[in-house]
């Protein structure tokens, strides 16, 4: 098998747009972050530390992507409120005499 990190990460930004998965995928990641088994372990002083940034980094764009795609379909959905500021009102003005 012939695995590569273009592939994982495409398969991770898949999953994770999946709503059926989304949570147990954040999930997951977490666990990742704070469990002592990782692809490099926490003790080896450099390479301990870039795999969870690698993997935090990951989660982070991941999700402010998601928060920005929904974001912009609540702003491109017209909501009760600008139905009705946007209504014309027809007043019949009368002058008013002192």
């Amino acid at each position: 098998m012939n695995f590569s990190i273009n592939s994982i990460y495409q398969w991770y930004k898949e999953t994770l747009r999946n709503p059926k998965y989304r949570w147990w995928i954040i999930l997951g990641t977490c666990v990742y972050l704070f469990s002592p088994i990782d692809i490099a372990p926490d003790f080896i002083p450099i390479a301990g530390q870039i795999d969870d940034l690698a993997v935090l980094t990951l989660l982070m764009a991941e999700l402010s992507q998601m928060f920005a795609g929904r974001l912009k379909s609540r702003q491109d959905s017209p909501g009760p409120e600008a139905s009705e500021s946007e209504a014309t009102v027809d007043v019949d003005a009368v002058p008013m005499q002192d």
